[in-house]
């Protein structure tokens, strides 16, 4: 296996476990307060799903799907925030679960596609993430260190909730 197909390889296994994880909650289990510091289950998901679009398409330079024709489509109350608290977003957004998870599919198979279009050389490529706080990286960083774990953390925060709520967790 080359090094792109691997780094696809794990991109789909982190959306799995996340779409997995999900589960077939209601909409109620998804929008209930879990207190503390945390956020919704329904608000974990879509932040994990807004951040790759947003993160892959840094890579290309295209336009993230939710700033155009996914915009209303996506089933999200109010846009996530671009600064500011993200605590306060994710406590008051409403998020449509069917219309979120096919906005989610649009956007894996967008990162897919962008990743099935570098060379490995590509992954070299210098990107400045210094408004994530990591300061000038690599387009391999960003896939492997954030695209890639960045759904599985998400994953453990609403796998967390569910228990909470008394329902199974992970899927596994």
């Amino acid at each position: 296996m080359d090094v792109i197909g691997l780094l696809r390889g794990q991109l789909h296994g982190a959306h799995g476990v996340l779409e997995a994880t999900l589960g077939d909650i209601t909409t109620e289990q998804a929008h209930r307060a879990p207190g503390g510091h945390t956020a919704s289950i329904a608000a974990n998901y879509v932040h994990a799903v807004i951040g790759e679009d947003f993160l892959s398409s840094l890579i290309d330079g295209s336009q993230p799907l939710i700033t155009g024709a996914w915009g209303p489509r996506a089933g999200i109350s109010e846009p996530a925030p671009a600064g500011g608290s993200w605590e306060e977003w994710g406590q008051r957004v409403q998020v449509s679960l069917p219309q979120a998870r096919a906005y989610a599919q649009a956007v894996y198979d967008q990162t897919d596609g962008i990743i099935g279009s570098l060379a490995p050389a590509d992954l070299d490529r210098p990107l400045d993430l210094s408004r994530l706080q990591f300061g000038m990286q690599t387009v391999g960083f960003l896939l492997s260190a954030i695209l890639s774990t960045h759904p599985v953390m998400h994953a453990g925060e609403i796998s967390a909730i569910k228990g909470i709520q008394g329902l199974k967790g992970y899927p596994f």
